[in-house]
């Protein structure tokens, strides 16, 4: 197993900077001026080459990429354009909100997934499983910023239940994470976009609960389990659902990964400060530094958590080997 993670983990180290190289060329060829959003018109040449030098952006591309590809290997993502100030300082400050809705999001589709995929498993042929199967495929198939726009105008425009943006109250301060994302106003401002999020995510859990559900109800084990006349619950939950688990759990590290970069359409939509949000405004202002950091952040953790499936499937299954 040791020998495996580590073959994995140095793959892994060769993908991230083969990421890191696409993207680092894709954004120096896309059309715009970076310089537009941090330099002034009106200040003096001398002024703006000096600030040019600051920012390296007077170099050629591969003197630019040799510096970015040092910096990265220590971790250093540069300045920010916009901001001025580092990259990662920038991810810690927006990858909590990015995150708890994220986890938010997850926990309500796996919760609704797991119990809906065994309960549906259980009913197969009915209408109710059809019905399920046909509304999950639905909310994965439909564009979710049209989702996202629909629930505001609902909930928010005709009923006026949940605020329709951002992550606090217009004027609300707070420093500490305590204030910031443990109270009620935080709280009701997570709902919408977490349950849009939600349904998104749900078919995946569901679909994946169901499916192994079918493959454990035509076990032995089951058919014995009738026969002692235990109660359809207890076969349900109790026997059943506990073993058609594995694959769910194992798809749950691949489905942290896809979804913090997946909702960057909802934080867009409901104008959360996340990192998702902040990648297509850094892309719109050509803030090179922290939409690559940004990328190269979530490129990470999808790879991350792909070994993690691996590695917990293989515990979780004495089955599985990565010995040979």
């Amino acid at each position: 197993m040791l020998k495996y993670i580590l073959k994995r983990v140095s793959i892994m180290i060769i993908m991230i900077l083969l990421v890191s190289t696409m993207i680092f060329f894709l954004f120096r060829s896309m059309p715009g001026d970076p310089t537009a959003f941090i330099i002034d018109p009106s200040i003096s040449q001398e002024a703006r080459e000096l600030m040019l030098e600051r920012y390296g952006l007077n170099d050629s591309k591969w003197k630019q990429y040799t510096i970015f590809i040092k910096d990265l290997i220590k971790l250093d993502f540069g300045d920010s354009f916009f901001y001025g100030k580092p990259v990662i300082q920038i991810i810690k400050e927006r990858m909590p909100a990015t995150l708890i809705l994220m986890f938010t999001a997850m926990l309500f589709a796996y919760l609704i997934g797991i119990f809906g995929g065994a309960w549906m498993a259980w009913k197969r042929g009915s209408v109710a499983e059809s019905t399920g199967i046909t509304l999950a495929l639905l909310f994965r198939s439909a564009p979710t910023f049209w989702v996202g726009l629909m629930a505001i105008l609902l909930f928010s425009v005709q009923l006026k239940w949940l605020p329709a943006q951002g992550m606090r109250t217009s004027g609300y301060t707070g420093e500490t994470f305590k204030e910031i994302f443990l109270t009620l106003d935080f709280l009701k401002h997570l709902i919408l976009p977490s349950l849009v999020a939600g349904l998104y995510f749900i078919a995946t859990p569901l679909l994946i609960m169901r499916n192994s559900m079918l493959e454990v109800l035509s076990e032995d084990y089951i058919e014995m389990a009738h026969a002692k006349g235990l109660r359809e619950r207890a076969i349900l939950y109790k026997h059943a659902a506990r073993n058609a688990l594995l694959p769910v759990v194992t798809a749950g590290a691949l489905f942290i990964g896809s979804a913090i970069g997946g909702q960057v359409l909802i934080e867009v939509v409901f104008s959360w400060p996340g990192l998702g949000r902040e990648i297509v405004q850094a892309v719109t202002r050509h803030d090179y530094p922290l939409a690559q950091g940004a990328f190269i952040i979530i490129s990470s953790i999808l790879m991350i958590m792909n070994l993690v499936a691996d590695v917990l499937y293989a515990v979780l299954d004495p089955r599985i080997s990565y010995d040979k």
